[in-house]
Order: C-alpha cells, then structure tokens, then sequence
C-alpha cells in the first residue's frame, strides 16, 4: 500500500523529471535572457543591397522589440504606479495587435495578388510597400480596396512600389 509520502515523492519526482525533459529539449536561444537580446543574438538576417523589403522589416522589428522592452521595464519596475503600468500593458498589447494585422495583410496580398510585401499600420494609417518592377495604379487601387475589406471603418492606405 502506498502511504502519503510516497505519494508525494513520486508525484515530485515525476513533475522534476517532466521539466527536466523539457528544459533540455528546449531551444537554446530560449535560454538566452539578458534583457531580451536573444532575439537579436538568434537571428541570423541576411540583407542583400536590393531587398528593400527585408530591410524594411528588420529595422522595424528592431524599433518594436526596442519599444516593448521599455515598456516591459515599466511593467516589471515597482516604482511605477497602477496608472503608468497600465498605459504600458495597453501599449504593449497595441503593438501586439498591430503585429498581427500586419503579418495578416502581408499573407492576404501575397495570398491574393502573389505579391512580396511590408506593411506598416499605425492606428488608421496603413503604408505597404510592394516588390514589384510594375508600378500599376489599377493594381495599387485593387490592393487598397482588398486591405480595406478588412477594416469597417476607413483606412488612410497607402501603397508604394520598389524594384
């Protein structure tokens, strides 16, 4: 029969071996924590002098990842009142937010007209920037209306082509 002790060590035991597995199967560059520079430290970009695109999306990702830093600082900093924390979080989750439409308009262009593309949407300003040697108004006026199917209320887009 096996008494409570016993119980007890073999359930610690197994949650120990549980993580224990996980921590060694884990990635390595999610151990990495010093102030969050692991995502630079991971990545591995190679920017060619033409792609405009992959540049544009790095120095923006760098400008984010710097910004919701600071605003983890805040979170994580007792000094800080209830308010300034909390202006923080919404701010945060913004970004967040505004990462996922982004990643979202980017799939729907490429998804719809097989077209590489950045966007950049801040709050009701939407900029794209299409790889493209055609610079077509009929085609821009089309991408403006299919990013605007996404949106109820109206959207200042703009759309630029880059060869």
């Amino acid at each position: 029969m096996i008494n409570k002790r016993s119980l007890w060590f073999i359930t610690l035991f197994s949650l120990i071996l549980v993580l224990s597995a996980y921590y060694i199967t884990m990635p390595s560059e999610l151990l990495i924590t010093n102030n969050g520079d692991y995502l630079y430290n991971s990545l591995d970009v190679d920017i060619k002098e033409g792609n405009i695109l992959t540049a544009l999306k790095v120095e923006n990702n760098m400008k984010e990842e710097k910004e919701m830093e600071e605003l983890r600082l805040i979170l994580n900093d007792s000094n800080k009142s209830s308010e300034e924390k909390n202006i923080a979080f919404e701010k945060l989750k913004t970004i967040n937010i505004e990462r996922g439409e982004e990643e979202k308009l980017v799939k729907k262009i490429k998804d719809k007209f097989n077209l590489d593309s950045y966007v950049k949407k801040e709050s009701d300003n939407i900029n794209i920037v299409i790889l493209s040697n055609n610079h077509d108004t009929k085609l821009a006026n089309s991408i403006i209306r299919c990013v605007q199917e996404e949106y109820e209320d109206d959207k200042y887009i703009t759309v630029k082509f880059q060869s």
